[in-house]
């Protein structure tokens, strides 16, 4: 009954006071995910047609990238059995034209920025600046109507219209999404929980294209921004990193000039170069947001490979291994948000304190339930249709965990000079689609503080 009546708090305060943000901005990636639904009898079929024993090797390690069917079968083993997300850039052109040929059941608004931007301007009403790498007539279809925008340049001027006001057509980017539910069964493997596998088909987005507007006018598009969520990174290699990287940290240095917190979302980066470097230049950013497998990953890179093991060792994840971590990673980069999210329960760890950032992981919380709920929710006012979906009953045994070790209390801790604050979160049974979950989410929790601060 306590965490029933904290998430109903929660969202009647940000409800009443996210009219309060004003532009939050978006970079890099926007994309079209290709969905499919995966079937077992089909799946088991191309797997048995082409060579076994090398699909079952990269289901025990995931290639750094796709350059064969084997690798992309192997991929989708490899999320099916741990039930895990997991996204790989698709260089073989061959590949590419195998998973078109193997088709779609739906297309939908894909990329970290377009689903936020979906999301903050179209559900919540929040204007956002969109950067799309490439402005087609079937991308810009996709963007819901509301206060979104994307930066147009003309005779030297910068304007900002929707994208459906581009007026372009530039090319599609399409990634191969393919989704499996809980107990999805293929040979002895079995999914024990719902998620996706995501091939990266396209040549902007994996080289974190940033476009002519953003580069000549990001000044200017700065100064019309209070927050800023960055994301994209994750299929950059030890080759193609450096420009794209010494265009970010020219942007941190204006946003930060101009006051603008700016979180990054992180995602499963398999190029450990790139980890290193984001590691070395998390202390730019007031907030980062991962989940056990990428909080895992940056954990071996920085040297914690026994802590690294412990975050993939229980399901679900120790709150305890989860906490040191996040400790570690702000201690070492300075980061003042570290906002970790899980299957059944989410972790903050801050260096401010307050209730308003527990009360922002139950809206982000509430707002996951009601994607997973309703497939697409088209009002905030949707949010609330998630009341009723259950607490997860086993987030019970982790808080008792936190509170024993932390003295946690109603979700809030005092944790060596940091908060920590805890949430269970609301758990579909049968979610419409994960794709886009875990977006909603970080930038819900993100942009839902700041109206809520004192």
């Amino acid at each position: 009954m306590l965490w029933d009546a904290l998430y109903s708090s929660a969202f009647d305060k940000v409800r009443r006071n996210i009219g309060k943000i004003g532009g939050v901005l978006l970079a890099y990636n926007t994309n079209i995910d290709a969905i499919k639904y995966l079937d077992s009898a089909d799946l088991e079929r191309r797997i048995n047609s082409v060579r076994k024993n090398e699909i079952m090797r990269y289901s025990e390690e995931l290639p750094e990238k796709i350059t064969s069917v084997e690798q992309l079968l192997g991929g989708i083993l490899w999320s099916v059995k741990r039930g895990k997300a997991a996204e790989l850039f698709v260089e073989s052109c061959t590949v590419r034209f195998y998973m078109r040929r193997w088709g779609w059941d739906e297309l939908r608004m894909g990329g970290q920025v377009g689903i936020m931007a979906n999301l903050l301007g179209g559900v919540y009403n929040v204007p956002v600046i969109a950067h799309v790498p490439q402005v087609s007539r079937l991308q810009a279809d996709l963007f819901k109507d509301g206060p979104i925008y994307v930066p147009k340049a003309e005779n030297g001027k910068l304007r900002l219209v929707h994208p459906r006001d581009f007026a372009g057509d530039e090319e599609n980017c399409i990634h191969y999404i393919y989704e499996f539910p809980r107990g999805f069964r293929v040979f002895d493997f079995e999914a024990p929980r719902e998620n996706r596998f995501i091939g990266a088909a396209d040549d902007y987005n994996p080289n974190v294209y940033i476009r002519p507007e953003f580069r000549e006018h990001f000044e200017e598009i700065a100064g019309r921004a209070r927050l800023a969520i960055i994301s994209g990174l994750q299929t950059l290699t030890r080759e193609n990193y450096r420009e794209p990287f010494g265009e970010m940290k020219r942007h941190l240095e204006i946003l930060g000039e101009k006051n603008v917190p700016v979180h990054l979302e992180f995602a499963f980066t398999a190029d450990e170069t790139v980890r290193k470097a984001l590691v070395n230049v998390l202390g730019s950013f007031h907030s980062v947001g991962l989940n056990e497998v990428e909080l895992a990953s940056i954990m071996e890179v920085m040297g914690e490979k026994g802590l690294a093991e412990k975050l993939l060792a229980d399901d679900p994840v120790d709150p305890i291994a989860v906490t040191e971590a996040m400790l570690r990673l702000a201690e070492r980069t300075g980061v003042r948000r570290i906002h970790f999210h899980t299957y059944g329960y989410y972790l903050a760890l801050t260096d401010y304190k307050g209730e308003f950032v527990r009360d922002a992981l139950l809206f982000a919380a509430l707002a996951a339930a009601a994607k997973a709920k309703l497939g697409d929710v088209r009002s905030i006012d949707e949010v609330v249709k998630a009341m009723d979906v259950p607490v997860n009953e086993k987030a019970g045994a982790v808080e008792e965990r936190l509170a024993r070790e932390y003295g946690m209390k109603n979700g809030i801790a005092d944790v060596d000079g940091y908060q920590l604050s805890f949430v269970p979160t609301k758990i579909v049974a049968r979610p419409r689609s994960t794709v886009g979950i875990g977006d909603t989410i970080s930038s819900s929790a993100f942009v839902g503080e700041f109206p809520l601060r004192p």
